[in-house]
């Protein structure tokens, strides 16, 4: 009865303990998931950090909004620490207006390509052990005339189903290639991550369309990263394995993106060439507090320095985060703890307001940015 009549918005926030006598939290979890909730839960549970996990994996499948998953007894400072994120982060989503979200169609997204609606925004990369950023990763954004700001949670599934993603990709490719130019221009030069799609992977035309872009700006491909996700590379391996070799024989730098969510994570790095790890922000959030993540989190450094591959870990957001990386031996940190994404204005300024890594020496770069 509590399920039928009560309707959860957006806001809700549910705490639920998978022990409870009467239903437990597994069953909560799939009448929640029936009753098409829209809130976000916090898990907490007293058996193993096993039974925690597969719940929240649970939880996910069914397409449920997971804050955070804690083992009793609950220390109530990281409890507020999760609310207050939280909290912060309502104001960072795509809703422009109050009502109902918009909804873009195909053709919108379309004429958003078409018309250089499309822009950047930029996370720095630094270096754990000094200090200094090293990178950024590009993420894109959608200015729409009327709506405003759109994040990707608007559009991006609709591109993948749509089929725009290549075309969506292609464009964000071509924006940080204009970037990169422009840093040249004034005086240095940053490498830049960008994440490419499946569909982008499926063209056999990539290599040799991607290094004529950068040799037309004069460029090196050491400027740009092109990251993967392991679900990209499940499709068509031998035309992936193809592409991506080419890509790097070119110069261009292969990362994988994401590391530890998919399901041929050991197998995909033994095949691609990549020279980057990022391991995925769902392990680094929960390090702190879960022993198994911290696990996970060592074992992904200690495999990618053995293949010689430079690590990056995603979702940095404590002190705590960014002292344990620092002493399991990460290279690159990237996250809130650092900076959120910036608009390139923004990125500019604070390139000049923090510590930095360039090629060049410090001079040049301060009296190019002035």
């Amino acid at each position: 009865l509590f399920f039928k009549e009560s309707k959860f918005n957006d806001d809700s926030i549910i705490i639920l303990d998978l022990n409870m006598p009467i239903m437990d939290g597994i069953e909560v979890i799939r009448k929640l998931s029936n009753n098409n909730s829209k809130a976000s839960l916090i898990l907490m549970s007293g058996y193993d950090m096993g039974v925690l996990h597969s719940a929240e994996k649970l939880a996910c499948a069914h397409g449920l909004e997971i804050m955070t998953s804690v083992m009793k007894p609950i220390q109530l400072d990281k409890l507020l620490s999760v609310l207050v994120n939280h909290r912060d982060n309502l104001g960072t989503t795509s809703d422009t207006t109050k009502g109902e979200q918009y909804v873009p169609t195909a053709n919108d997204l379309l004429s958003a390509i078409e018309h250089d609606q499309l822009l950047l925004h930029f996370q720095p990369q630094v270096d754990i052990q000094t200090g200094l950023m090293i990178g950024a990763e590009v993420l894109v954004r959608w200015l729409h005339p009327k709506h405003g700001l759109l994040f990707p949670d608007v559009f991006i599934e609709l591109a993948e189903t749509s089929g725009l993603m290549g075309q969506l990709t292609s464009r964000v490719l071509d924006l940080a290639i204009t970037r990169c130019s422009y840093q040249k221009q004034k005086g240095y030069k940053l490498p830049l991550s960008v994440n490419v799609s499946a569909n982008n992977i499926s063209s056999l035309e990539l290599p040799e369309e991607l290094n004529d872009k950068i040799r037309v700006q004069q460029l090196d491909p050491s400027e740009l990263t092109i990251e993967i996700t392991e679900s990209a590379l499940m499709g068509e391996l031998v035309t992936s394995l193809d592409i991506l070799t080419r890509l790097r024989m070119k110069g261009f730098a292969l990362s994988i993106d994401d590391f530890g969510t998919g399901f041929s994570s050991l197998s995909q790095l033994h095949r691609v060439p990549f020279n980057e790890l990022k391991i995925d922000k769902s392990f680094v959030m929960q390090m702190d507090v879960d022993s198994e993540a911290k696990a996970i989190v060592k074992t992904c450094i200690m495999l990618g320095h053995e293949l010689n591959m430079r690590v990056v870990a995603e979702g940095v957001e404590t002190d705590a985060a960014l002292s344990l990386l620092k002493n399991m031996g990460c290279d690159v940190v990237q996250g809130y703890h650092i900076s959120r994404p910036m608009s390139e204005q923004d990125f500019d300024l604070w390139i000049k307001d923090n510590p930095y890594k360039f090629d060049l020496p410090e001079a040049n770069l301060q009296s190019s940015l002035m």
